[in-house]
């Protein structure tokens, strides 16, 4: 267990001395850890009656838990004294560097003194450059805002000239669309009138012709009832004959005929 710590002390890459005091601070508990791993392990409580063995396990217990303490106690105070030892490494060396950087910025303007002049003689061109950039600029969109003014003005005044036109034009197709309107209601009255005329006229032929019909119809019926009664007195003759002739009857000697009695 000693040669772990040991190992970790030699990794840590810190000096003789200090991995010296770590091995002296806590190699002891190592080893004491190492015995009681084993001590600990012939401790075997398995029934209620082994109160003595249950007394050693108190005391081994309270016993390391005491070492456990003293061991993040150690721990602490050397940690506190790193940080100090820290502290005062980190004080010292700002200390140092505070007297030797205006020292070394000093060398370092006179080393490049031409380089430096140059940089301000460029600075101060680019700033003077950009002043005169920024003049022509603003010059520029004072003769643009004026150009944009004139623009604007005459868009204003075609756009105005454009409604005005437009108005009138709306006025001239008003008026148009108005007269057009005019005329084909007139045309539309004089059709409607003509249509009613033609109407009228239809009636007027159609009634007619249901007054010639009727009479055309009459006529045929009383033709018809004329033939028809013709046709009955004829046929009326006709039986009235063939009843005479059925009764009578011929003289086998002179072929004279004669009706029977009783035809009228």
């Amino acid at each position: 267990m000693s040669n772990e710590l040991e190992i970790i002390v030699k990794e840590s890459g810190l000096d003789k001395t200090k991995s010296q005091t770590l091995l002296d601070n806590f190699k002891n508990y190592f080893e004491l850890a190492s015995e009681w791993e084993v001590k600990a392990k012939t401790i075997c409580v398995k029934d209620d009656t082994q109160v003595a063995e249950m007394k050693m396990a108190r005391t081994g217990r309270l016993f390391l838990r005491e070492k456990r303490i003293a061991i993040e106690k150690t721990r602490k105070e050397l940690k506190e004294q790193a940080l100090r030892e820290g502290k005062a490494i980190d004080g010292i060396a700002n200390v140092l560097k505070a007297l030797i950087i205006p020292i070394e910025e000093y060398l370092d303007k006179q080393e490049h003194f031409v380089e430096i002049k140059q940089k301000v003689a460029a600075e101060k061109k680019r700033i003077e450059d950009e002043k005169k950039a920024e003049e022509e600029r603003i010059a520029k969109e004072k003769a643009d805002e004026e150009e944009r003014i004139r623009i604007k003005e005459e868009n204003e005044r075609l756009k105005k000239e454009a409604e005005e036109k437009e108005k009138q034009a709306q006025a001239e197709r008003e008026a148009h669309e108005k007269a057009l309107a005019e005329e084909r209601a007139k045309a539309e009255a004089e059709k409607k009138r003509q249509e009613a005329e033609l109407q009228k006229q239809r009636e007027e032929a159609d009634r007619k012709q249901r007054e010639a019909d009727v009479k055309a119809q009459a006529e045929q019926d009383r033709i018809k009832k004329e033939a028809e009664d013709q046709a009955e007195i004829a046929r009326k003759e006709k039986e009235k004959l063939e009843e005479q002739l059925k009764n009578q009857i011929e003289c086998p000697k002179c072929h004279h005929k004669f009706q029977l009695k009783g035809e009228k």
